[in-house]
């Protein structure tokens, strides 16, 4: 099966996800919160960012090689971290990390996944990162970044923007909790589900695994869109930040920053890289596009950007790269194609994502990252 002709865009895969796992899943991976304003907001303000077309370049083949912390990638993306990513679909951190070591990419393991820094020691690649959601404990905090650095992952992303558990009110609705609990009318779901079924029978019913160590208390009267991390951490503060910058010695990334002043007092007390992001709309129903940030942020800071929320196509991955961005990263996107293909779906959307940048570059006469040209606002030119 030629899997370009049959999937020749995220949107493909997307479909194909849906009617392949259970839709509790799906209302999770797909969600967002409140009305789902910002998570559209997303996508209406990519889709404002055009470039103008130049030709008569000749022939060439576009270099989409670049550089993040000293380290050289062949393609400007990686993968970003989803909590949970196994219920998702079976195994799928490992599968994730896998495909990003073959395609010399970056993988980020959630503090909340379902499969613990050890279990993915094997699989990792040089450049794998671990996303911290902050304990309040700094016993807790000190053996998660040696149980991360032990096991070869040599980034550190603090999250910053969940200081309390948000609505997602689809989420809700679907009758999905924390830890998972397989109710009648989940059961039912699951049994149309026969390939998602039988891959978590195998594995067992997805928990977060790295917490196991430090569980000591129970979930009862959290919110079901809450868990057990949530006992554990805090809304992490300035000082909180001072703390982990002096812990870890490799590179710091703050995720979640969406004002240009936060960008600027992080690089005063020594953070890595400004991760811009709204949490693809999944936090906060209020806030405005992180594509629209971008600009104002990369004008505040030196540091490398990381950019996330929203994007679906090599295209989006330009327009984050031209209004500022030295790296753009994606979860949801990445989810759909196990989803939807199993393995095999992940390397496929590296090869798509791939194909799209060289189309799109080729159409704008850039030879590199650093040749695309200055975008323009589409809406303004109608």
């Amino acid at each position: 099966m030629d899997l370009h002709t049959n999937y020749p865009e995220l949107s493909d895969l997307r479909r194909r996800a849906k009617r392949r796992i259970p839709k509790f899943v799906w209302e999770y991976l797909d969600s967002a919160t409140g009305a789902e304003t910002t998570k559209h907001r997303n996508r209406q303000s990519l889709d404002r960012i055009g470039f103008m077309p130049s030709v008569l370049h000749g022939e060439f083949d576009p270099d989409l090689s670049t550089s993040l912390f000293e380290a050289d990638f062949p393609l400007p993306f990686g993968i970003a971290p989803i909590g949970m990513s196994g219920l998702i679909w079976p195994d799928a951190e490992g599968h994730l990390a896998r495909a990003a070591a073959r395609a010399g990419l970056p993988y980020c393991l959630s503090t909340v996944a379902t499969q613990s820094p050890e279990d993915l020691a094997p699989h990792i690649g040089k450049d794998a990162w671990f996303q911290m959601y902050p304990p309040r404990d700094p016993d807790i905090r000190t053996d998660m970044l040696n149980r991360a650095r032990s096991a070869g992952f040599n980034g550190l992303i603090l999250t910053v923007d969940v200081p309390v558990a948000s609505r997602r009110e689809r989420q809700t609705r679907s009758g999905l909790t924390n830890p998972p609990r397989l109710t009648p009318r989940l059961l039912a779901q699951v049994a149309m589900r026969p390939a998602w079924a039988m891959g978590i029978a195998q594995r067992g019913m997805p928990h977060m695994r790295m917490l196991d160590k430090y569980k000591s208390t129970s979930t009862q009267g959290l919110s079901s869109t809450a868990h057990v991390g949530y006992l554990l951490r805090t809304s992490p503060d300035w000082d909180y930040v001072k703390w982990l910058r002096d812990a870890w010695d490799g590179p710091f990334m703050i995720k979640g920053v969406l004002r240009p002043e936060d960008a600027t007092t992080l690089e005063t007390i020594g953070a890595d890289g400004i991760w811009v992001s709204n949490h693809a709309g999944r936090q906060f129903d209020g806030a405005p596009a992180s594509i629209d940030m971008l600009p104002a942020i990369r004008a505040a800071t030196t540091l490398p950007i990381i950019f996330d929320s929203g994007v679906e196509t090599g295209l989006d991955i330009l327009r984050a790269l031209a209004l500022g961005a030295d790296f753009v990263m994606m979860g949801r996107a990445f989810h759909y194609a196990l989803a939807a293909l199993g393995p095999i779906g992940v390397d496929h959307l590296i090869d798509t994502f791939k194909k799209d940048l060289i189309a799109n570059m080729g159409q704008m006469g850039a030879r590199s990252l650093q040749d695309l040209p200055a975008p323009i606002d589409l809406d303004q030119r109608v």
